[in-house]
C-alpha cells in the first residue's frame, strides 16, 4: 500500500490482522545515507556481538552457528562482503547482528541508546502510541542469509533501510502445520521441505513479499515469518505492546515470551494430562478427545475465514 497515513493504517489495515507492505513512508535519511562506509564511520569501531554462519540456512534450534565479537566498522565491510580474506569458520560465511540491549537478559534493544549517532537519521513511523513502544531492534545480515521461522508476540514494523528480502508469512491458525518447538518452526528449508518428516508442512499456507530498501512491513502478533536477505542489507524492527502492559512476561526483552495467561494455561494443560496418566489407556484416549473438544468450543475462534 502506498503512502499510508496513520488513519488510514489505524482504521483500515490494523483492524484486520493481515500482514501489509506499507510503501512511500517517510523513513529520515537513513534509505540515503546509510552505505556500508557511512555506517562504519558513524558508529566506529565499538564492539557487537554477532552469528556467524557456514551455511545460508540458520538454526536457532540445533544452533548450526557461532556468536562472536567484532568491532562495528569491521563487522559492517565483512558482512557486506562475499568472499572473506579474514574469516572465523569459512571464507564464504555469513554475518547476521541483532542489537540487543546493553545487559540482553535485562535490557530491551533501542537503537538510541545502542547506535545513536544512526538513530539520528531514522524516521520511526509513530503509528502507535508513545507509552506502547517496546524495542527498536537493528538488524545487519549478509547477502544470502536465511533467518528460522518464528513468531513473536508483538505487533511490529519490519522497516528496510537498505537492501532487498523475501518474507515468507504463515497465519497463525496454521501452527498445527509448522511443527513447533518453543517459538520456532523445524521446518528450516521453506522452499524444499523434507515432506516425510514434515507431512503436514503442505498444509501451511504461504503468503510472501518482497521489501525492497524504504518498505515497511506490519507484521501482526502471532504471523510466522521466515526472511531471506536477497542482497547485503540494514534493516530496523520496531516492537510495539498492544496488549494491555501487564499481559507481557516482565522478563522478556525480546518481544517473543508467550503472554503470562498464556504460559499459566500451558502449565494447567501439561498437570491436566500428567493427571490422565493416572488412567489406563482406553480412557485417558476417551478423556483426552473430550478435553480437546471443550478447547475447540470453549476457546477456538469461529469467524476465521
Amino acid at each position: 500500500l502506498a503512502a499510508v497515513t496513520r488513519e488510514r493504517f489505524l482504521r483500515d489495515v490494523y483492524p484486520r490482522r493481515m500482514p501489509v507492505v506499507l510503501k512511500g513512508m517517510e523513513l529520515g535519511t537513513c534509505t540515503t545515507k546509510w552505505t556500508v562506509d557511512y555506517l562504519s564511520q558513524a558508529e566506529g569501531s565499538k564492539e557487537v556481538k554477532i552469528h556467524v554462519s557456514a551455511v545460508p540456512q540458520m538454526d536457532f534450534l540445533s544452533k548450526n552457528f557461532v556468536y562472536r565479537t567484532l568491532p562495528f566498522d569491521v563487522f559492517v565491510r565483512r558482512a557486506a562482503e562475499v568472499k572473506h580474506k579474514e574469516y572465523f569458520i569459512s571464507e564464504n560465511e555469513r554475518y547476521y547482528l541483532r542489537s540487543v540491549g546493553e545487559d540482553a537478559r535485562k535490557d530491551i534493544a533501542d537503537i538510541r541508546k545502542q547506535f545513536p549517532n544512526l538513530a539520528e537519521d531514522v524516521q520511526i513511523p509513530e503509528y502507535f502510541e508513545k507509552e506502547q513502544f517496546f524495542s527498536s531492534v537493528f538488524r545487519i545480515s549478509s547477502a544470502g542469509l536465511q533467518l528460522w521461522t518464528h513468531y513473536d508476540v508483538m505487533d511490529n514494523f519490519l522497516i528496510q533501510v537498505t537492501g532487498k528480502k523475501r518474507v515468507a508469512l504463515y497465519s497463525p491458525r496454521d501452527a498445527p502445520y509448522l511443527y513447533l518447538s518453543g517459538t520456532k518452526s523445524e521446518v528450516l528449508d521453506v522452499d524444499n521441505p523434507d515432506l516425510e518428516k514434515y507431512p503436514l508442512f503442505v498444509k501451511a499456507k504461504r503468503y510472501q513479499c518482497f521489501l525492497e530498501a524504504g518498505d515497511v512491513l506490519f507484521i501482526p502478533a502471532l504471523w510466522f515469518h521466515n526472511v531471506i536477505s536477497e542482497e547485503f542489507g540494514v534493516a530496523l524492527n520496531v516492537f510495539w505492546k498492544h496488549l494491555p502492559a501487564e499481559s507481557y512476561d516482565k522478563s522478556d526483552t525480546y518481544g517473543n515470551k508467550d503472554p503470562t495467561a498464556a504460559s499459566r494455561a500451558i502449565q494447567i494443560l501439561d498437570r491436566a494430562l500428567k493427571t490422565l496418566e493416572e488412567l489406563p489407556e482406553e480412557y485417558r484416549d476417551f478423556y483426552a478427545r473430550r478435553m480437546v473438544l471443550r478447547i475447540q468450543e470453549k476457546a477456538y475462534r469461529n469467524d476465521y475465514g
